[in-house]
């Protein structure tokens, strides 16, 4: 804030050209403080609405279907080895054609390359394997 006092000169005052800030500074703190008040309370937590009573058990075992890559990328269906892609391409896809699809469980060895790992998964997404999940994740905890 600027503040004359008198001038030397004896003549017309200056004219005082500065902004008085204290009004703009009270509205705005008025303003932060509705906008604090306003704003709903946020959770930390998500609400999920649950089911209630025991779930109704199977009717049949589920069919587990265990793929295996070894350290030098080799897969194995069963602990049957696959000759190429394509035989294990062609079985990912008689699998997904079934009305109720088996599990699928990959297990990949840990000294195995991630591209031999990504190209089985690429598989059995592009061919319409819904049920697969990964076995193992142990092994890789330090």
């Amino acid at each position: 804030m600027a503040m004359n006092v008198g001038s030397s000169s004896g003549g017309e005052p200056e004219v005082m050209m500065d902004i008085n800030t204290t009004p703009l500074i009270d509205v705005m703190l008025v303003l932060i403080i509705m906008l604090i008040i306003t704003i709903p309370v946020q959770l930390h937590s998500v609400n999920l609405n649950m089911p209630v009573g025991k779930p109704p058990p199977p009717l049949r075992e589920p069919v587990v279907v265990t793929i295996d890559i070894d350290f030098d990328g080799t897969v194995l269906w069963n602990g049957e080895a696959m000759v190429d892609r394509g035989v294990l391409e062609q079985r990912l896809s008689s699998a997904a054609a079934q009305p109720d699809q088996p599990e699928v469980h990959i297990r990949p060895n840990k000294l195995v390359e991630y591209k031999s790992v990504a190209a089985v998964l690429a598989s059995a997404q592009r061919l319409g394997i819904t049920k697969l999940g990964m076995v193992g994740n142990e092994q890789f905890v330090k």
